[in-house]
């Protein structure tokens, strides 16, 4: 089985070090990838110290995988060796439940397999991520990348930020005419910022930090909201069709529901450790709004999320860093202290 070489935590308090493991040898419907950039999630960091629960050690995280195709498998018929390929947060599902058949494998009944931490489907083995020089992943989960190749780092994230703020804007049909707000420019309100706009909407930009108001705007959003400044949540209540709300820390939810119109929605994507205060009923049902959440996407929905960013020229604002300074990183982004997204140089870990 091939050797590969990666970074893994093997407790909650251990730091990440170098870890060699074994990849599964490609199969006939399988891909090889050499992994050139993978970007770095928050979701990486809530596993890697078990902050749900549920972390299988050791653990290789990253789910943001760019790579280049070394081998396929004999039923392969989408890839070559060479392509540019991507993978994203999942590596396999049931393939049989409704969810799955529906292009739905986030929402896969019998539990889809992530990228890391798994379980496989079959063996029910660990998983381990794109913190590594290799993967071998089934043609079905692996995706086209059309970006060009200068832009390849900054593509990373959208197989994660990207999808995961795409899949809620084209589920509640977001377009021309719609007043959209985005809470939160971190890794994934700013992929919302640009995607809303891209996608034709009045883009409006809650935050917390008057200071990211340059940026939203650069972004694409037409106005910027400070949501502690009350005069100003006030003038624009009862007035948005859609809120996605991006924020992975408990907050009040009353104040961002009450800003929908009727039949408005506020969806929840980002993933608090601790749960949001209850919101209270009667903002709810006196406008008849909806209160929804949504996780990352399909992987038919996932290409077609990296179709369209590539014809907007849309890819994720970054930092390139260095395998070895991901524990550095982590801790920049538990500050806030990053613009937008963390990548890792894949390149690097051999050194």
């Amino acid at each position: 089985m091939p050797r590969a070489t990666g970074y893994a935590a093997t407790s909650p308090t251990t730091p990440l070090g170098p870890f060699t493991f074994e990849r599964r040898a490609p199969g006939p419907d399988d891909v090889a990838l050499d992994i050139l950039y993978c970007g770095v999630c928050h979701s990486d960091l809530h596993t890697v110290r078990n902050e749900w629960g549920n972390t299988l050690y050791p653990s290789v995280p990253g789910h943001e995988i760019v790579g280049r195709v070394t081998a396929v498998g004999e039923r392969v018929d989408r890839f070559r060796v060479g392509d540019l390929a991507g993978v994203g947060c999942m590596v396999d599902s049931c393939q049989r439940c409704r969810p799955c058949a529906q292009g739905l494998e986030q929402y896969c009944e019998n539990g889809f397999t992530g990228t890391y931490n798994g379980p496989e489907q079959k063996t029910e083995a660990n998983t381990y991520g794109g913190y590594s020089d290799s993967i071998v992943v089934r043609q079905s989960f692996v995706l086209r990348i059309s970006h060009g190749q200068e832009a390849l780092p900054a593509v990373a994230p959208l197989l994660c930020a990207g999808i995961t703020t795409y899949s809620p804007l084209r589920q509640w049909q977001v377009g021309p005419g719609h007043k959209v707000g985005i809470v939160g420019l971190g890794g994934l309100g700013h992929m919302g910022v640009k995607i809303a706009a891209a996608m034709g909407a009045h883009v409006v930009l809650f935050t917390t930090s008057a200071n990211k108001r340059d940026d939203a705007l650069r972004l694409g959003a037409r106005e910027v909201v400070v949501s502690r400044n009350e005069s100003g949540m006030a003038a624009h209540a009862g007035s948005f069709d859609f809120i996605l709300d991006t924020v992975a820390a408990p907050h009040d939810l009353d104040a961002l529901i009450q800003l929908l119109k009727l039949d408005g929605t506020l969806t929840l994507v980002g993933a608090p450790s601790s749960p949001h205060p209850s919101p209270g009923v009667f903002g709810l049902i006196m406008k008849r709004r909806r209160l929804a959440g949504s996780l990352i996407g399909g992987i038919r929905e996932t290409q077609e999320m990296l179709d369209f960013c590539a014809a907007h020229g849309i890819v994720s604002d970054i930092e390139m860093i260095r395998m070895d300074r991901i524990e550095a990183a982590y801790e920049r982004m538990v500050r806030g202290d990053v613009k937008y997204r963390f990548v890792v140089d894949m390149a690097t870990l051999a050194a």
